[in-house]
Protein backbone atom coordinates (compact mmCIF):
# COMPACT_ATOMS: atom_id res chain seq x y z
CA UNK A 1 0.00 0.00 0.00
CA UNK A 2 2.85 2.37 0.86
CA UNK A 3 4.55 1.44 -2.35
CA UNK A 4 1.43 2.33 -4.32
CA UNK A 5 1.14 5.57 -2.39
CA UNK A 6 4.73 6.60 -3.09
CA UNK A 7 4.35 5.46 -6.66
CA UNK A 8 1.28 7.61 -7.15
CA UNK A 9 3.08 10.65 -5.78
CA UNK A 10 5.99 10.05 -8.11
CA UNK A 11 3.65 9.71 -11.04
CA UNK A 12 1.88 12.93 -10.07
CA UNK A 13 5.19 14.75 -9.77
CA UNK A 14 6.21 13.47 -13.17
CA UNK A 15 2.94 14.67 -14.67
CA UNK A 16 3.39 18.15 -13.18
CA UNK A 17 6.92 18.40 -14.49
CA UNK A 18 5.83 17.42 -17.99
CA UNK A 19 2.99 19.91 -17.90
CA UNK A 20 5.25 22.70 -16.69
CA UNK A 21 7.68 22.14 -19.58
CA UNK A 22 4.99 22.58 -22.25
CA UNK A 23 5.74 25.63 -24.30
CA UNK A 24 2.83 27.85 -25.39
CA UNK A 25 1.97 27.59 -29.07
CA UNK A 26 1.21 30.33 -31.49
CA UNK A 27 -2.11 31.94 -30.47
CA UNK A 28 -3.58 31.55 -33.93
CA UNK A 29 -2.76 27.82 -33.97
CA UNK A 30 -4.21 27.40 -30.48
CA UNK A 31 -7.43 29.09 -31.56
CA UNK A 32 -7.69 26.73 -34.54
CA UNK A 33 -7.17 23.74 -32.24
CA UNK A 34 -9.85 24.97 -29.87
CA UNK A 35 -12.33 25.47 -32.71
CA UNK A 36 -11.62 21.95 -33.95
CA UNK A 37 -12.35 20.64 -30.45
CA UNK A 38 -15.64 22.56 -30.42
CA UNK A 39 -16.57 21.03 -33.77
CA UNK A 40 -15.81 17.52 -32.45
CA UNK A 41 -17.93 18.16 -29.36
CA UNK A 42 -20.83 19.28 -31.56
CA UNK A 43 -20.59 16.08 -33.61
CA UNK A 44 -20.58 14.03 -30.42
CA UNK A 45 -23.55 16.00 -29.12
CA UNK A 46 -25.50 15.25 -32.30
CA UNK A 47 -24.67 11.54 -31.95
CA UNK A 48 -25.85 11.46 -28.33
CA UNK A 49 -29.04 13.32 -29.29
CA UNK A 50 -29.79 10.54 -31.75
CA UNK A 51 -29.19 7.97 -28.98
CA UNK A 52 -31.63 9.83 -26.72
CA UNK A 53 -34.30 9.76 -29.41
CA UNK A 54 -33.68 6.02 -29.92
CA UNK A 55 -34.10 5.37 -26.19
CA UNK A 56 -37.39 7.28 -26.19
CA UNK A 57 -38.69 5.17 -29.09
CA UNK A 58 -37.46 1.99 -27.44
CA UNK A 59 -39.17 2.89 -24.14
CA UNK A 60 -42.46 3.60 -25.95
CA UNK A 61 -42.22 0.33 -27.85
CA UNK A 62 -41.60 -1.71 -24.70
CA UNK A 63 -44.46 0.04 -22.89
CA UNK A 64 -46.71 -0.85 -25.78
CA UNK A 65 -45.69 -4.49 -25.37
CA UNK A 66 -46.20 -4.33 -21.60
CA UNK A 67 -42.50 -4.64 -20.87
CA UNK A 68 -42.28 -2.04 -18.11
CA UNK A 69 -38.90 -3.28 -16.93
CA UNK A 70 -37.43 -2.91 -20.42
CA UNK A 71 -39.05 0.51 -20.79
CA UNK A 72 -37.60 1.62 -17.45
CA UNK A 73 -34.14 0.43 -18.50
CA UNK A 74 -34.43 2.39 -21.74
CA UNK A 75 -35.38 5.53 -19.79
CA UNK A 76 -32.33 5.06 -17.52
CA UNK A 77 -30.10 4.89 -20.56
CA UNK A 78 -31.82 7.99 -21.90
CA UNK A 79 -31.04 9.73 -18.61
CA UNK A 80 -27.36 8.79 -18.88
CA UNK A 81 -27.20 10.12 -22.42
CA UNK A 82 -28.81 13.38 -21.31
CA UNK A 83 -26.22 13.76 -18.53
CA UNK A 84 -23.46 13.15 -21.07
CA UNK A 85 -25.06 15.69 -23.37
CA UNK A 86 -25.06 18.25 -20.56
CA UNK A 87 -21.35 17.60 -19.95
CA UNK A 88 -20.63 18.13 -23.63
CA UNK A 89 -22.50 21.42 -23.57
CA UNK A 90 -20.45 22.54 -20.56
CA UNK A 91 -17.23 21.55 -22.36
CA UNK A 92 -18.34 23.48 -25.46
CA UNK A 93 -19.06 26.52 -23.33
CA UNK A 94 -15.59 26.29 -21.74
CA UNK A 95 -13.88 25.89 -25.11
CA UNK A 96 -15.80 28.82 -26.63
CA UNK A 97 -14.92 30.95 -23.59
CA UNK A 98 -11.25 30.07 -24.09
CA UNK A 99 -11.46 31.00 -27.76
CA UNK A 100 -12.99 34.37 -26.97
CA UNK A 101 -10.48 35.06 -24.19
CA UNK A 102 -7.55 34.00 -26.36
CA UNK A 103 -8.71 36.14 -29.28
CA UNK A 104 -9.11 39.11 -26.95
CA UNK A 105 -5.68 38.49 -25.39
CA UNK A 106 -4.10 38.17 -28.83
CA UNK A 107 -5.69 41.42 -29.94
CA UNK A 108 -4.51 43.13 -26.76
CA UNK A 109 -0.99 41.78 -27.25
CA UNK A 110 -0.89 43.04 -30.82
CA UNK A 111 -2.16 46.43 -29.66
CA UNK A 112 0.45 46.65 -26.92
CA UNK A 113 3.16 45.60 -29.36
CA UNK A 114 2.07 48.28 -31.82
CA UNK A 115 2.02 50.87 -29.04
CA UNK A 116 5.52 49.82 -27.94
CA UNK A 117 6.81 50.13 -31.50
CA UNK A 118 5.20 53.55 -31.79
CA UNK A 119 6.77 54.63 -28.51
CA UNK A 120 10.21 53.40 -29.59
CA UNK A 121 9.88 55.17 -32.93
CA UNK A 122 8.90 58.43 -31.26
CA UNK A 123 11.80 58.09 -28.81
CA UNK A 124 14.22 57.48 -31.69
CA UNK A 125 12.93 60.54 -33.52
CA UNK A 126 13.24 62.61 -30.37
CA UNK A 127 16.81 61.40 -29.85
CA UNK A 128 17.69 62.09 -33.49
CA UNK A 129 16.13 65.56 -33.37
CA UNK A 130 16.64 66.86 -29.84
CA UNK A 131 15.44 70.19 -28.51
CA UNK A 132 18.99 71.53 -28.48
CA UNK A 133 19.43 70.62 -32.13
CA UNK A 134 16.15 72.34 -32.97
CA UNK A 135 17.28 75.46 -31.09
CA UNK A 136 20.57 75.46 -32.99
CA UNK A 137 18.75 75.12 -36.30
CA UNK A 138 16.40 78.00 -35.46
CA UNK A 139 19.36 80.19 -34.41
CA UNK A 140 21.11 79.39 -37.69
CA UNK A 141 17.99 80.24 -39.65
CA UNK A 142 17.62 83.60 -37.86
CA UNK A 143 21.30 84.38 -38.43
CA UNK A 144 21.06 83.53 -42.13
CA UNK A 145 17.93 85.70 -42.49
CA UNK A 146 19.67 88.65 -40.82
CA UNK A 147 22.68 88.26 -43.10
CA UNK A 148 20.40 88.06 -46.13
CA UNK A 149 18.67 91.28 -45.01
CA UNK A 150 22.01 93.03 -44.65
CA UNK A 151 23.04 91.85 -48.11
CA UNK A 152 19.76 93.14 -49.61
CA UNK A 153 20.23 96.52 -47.96
CA UNK A 154 23.81 96.72 -49.21
CA UNK A 155 22.79 95.82 -52.75
CA UNK A 156 19.91 98.34 -52.80
CA UNK A 157 22.10 101.32 -51.86
CA UNK A 158 22.75 103.74 -54.79
CA UNK A 159 26.21 103.80 -56.28
CA UNK A 160 27.33 107.49 -56.78
CA UNK A 161 31.04 108.24 -56.89
CA UNK A 162 30.40 112.00 -56.50
CA UNK A 163 28.09 111.74 -53.51
CA UNK A 164 30.91 112.79 -51.19
CA UNK A 165 31.48 116.06 -53.25
CA UNK A 166 27.79 117.06 -53.27
CA UNK A 167 28.20 119.89 -50.75
CA UNK A 168 31.16 121.28 -52.64
CA UNK A 169 29.22 121.23 -55.92
CA UNK A 170 26.26 123.02 -54.32
CA UNK A 171 28.60 125.76 -53.07
CA UNK A 172 30.03 126.12 -56.56
CA UNK A 173 26.55 126.34 -58.07
CA UNK A 174 25.53 129.08 -55.60
CA UNK A 175 28.66 131.01 -56.44
CA UNK A 176 27.82 130.87 -60.16
CA UNK A 177 24.31 132.14 -59.53
CA UNK A 178 25.68 135.01 -57.43
CA UNK A 179 28.19 135.95 -60.13
CA UNK A 180 25.46 135.98 -62.82
CA UNK A 181 23.24 138.19 -60.66
CA UNK A 182 26.05 140.67 -60.02
CA UNK A 183 26.89 140.81 -63.74
CA UNK A 184 23.25 141.51 -64.58
CA UNK A 185 23.09 144.34 -62.07
CA UNK A 186 26.28 145.96 -63.39
CA UNK A 187 25.00 146.16 -67.03
CA UNK A 188 24.28 149.73 -68.28
CA UNK A 189 20.62 150.52 -69.10
CA UNK A 190 19.77 150.01 -72.81
CA UNK A 191 18.31 152.93 -74.95
CA UNK A 192 14.59 152.84 -75.64
CA UNK A 193 13.86 151.49 -79.08
CA UNK A 194 11.49 153.36 -81.40
CA UNK A 195 8.38 151.48 -82.45
CA UNK A 196 8.39 150.25 -86.00
CA UNK A 197 5.98 152.09 -88.31
CA UNK A 198 3.90 149.87 -90.57
CA UNK A 199 2.40 151.19 -93.85
CA UNK A 200 -1.33 151.79 -93.72
CA UNK A 201 -3.54 149.42 -95.64
CA UNK A 202 -5.36 150.95 -98.66
CA UNK A 203 -9.01 151.73 -98.08
CA UNK A 204 -10.07 151.22 -101.69
CA UNK A 205 -10.41 147.80 -103.18
CA UNK A 206 -8.21 146.66 -105.97
CA UNK A 207 -9.61 147.50 -109.42
CA UNK A 208 -9.61 143.97 -110.75
CA UNK A 209 -11.39 142.66 -107.65
CA UNK A 210 -14.06 145.42 -107.85
CA UNK A 211 -14.77 144.66 -111.54
CA UNK A 212 -15.19 140.92 -110.84
CA UNK A 213 -17.70 141.60 -108.09
CA UNK A 214 -19.73 143.79 -110.44
CA UNK A 215 -19.76 141.08 -113.12
CA UNK A 216 -20.92 138.46 -110.57
CA UNK A 217 -23.69 140.80 -109.39
CA UNK A 218 -24.96 141.34 -112.93
CA UNK A 219 -24.98 137.62 -113.65
CA UNK A 220 -27.02 136.97 -110.51
CA UNK A 221 -29.55 139.67 -111.44
CA UNK A 222 -29.99 138.20 -114.95
CA UNK A 223 -30.56 134.71 -113.47
CA UNK A 224 -33.19 136.06 -111.11
CA UNK A 225 -34.93 137.89 -113.95
CA UNK A 226 -35.20 134.67 -115.95
CA UNK A 227 -37.02 133.03 -113.10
Amino acid sequence: MFGNLFGSKKAAATTVSKTSTIQPNDPSKTIVTLRESIANQEKREEHIEKKIQMMVKEAKAKMAKGDKKGALFAMKRKKLYEQEQEKIQNVKFTLETQVMSLESATQNAQTVKAMQEGSKTMQKIRNDVGIEQVDDIMDNIKEEMEMAQEINEAISQPVDTLMADEDELLDELNALETADLEAELLKPPAAAEKPLSMPAAPDSKLPALAQKEQDDLKALEAELAGL
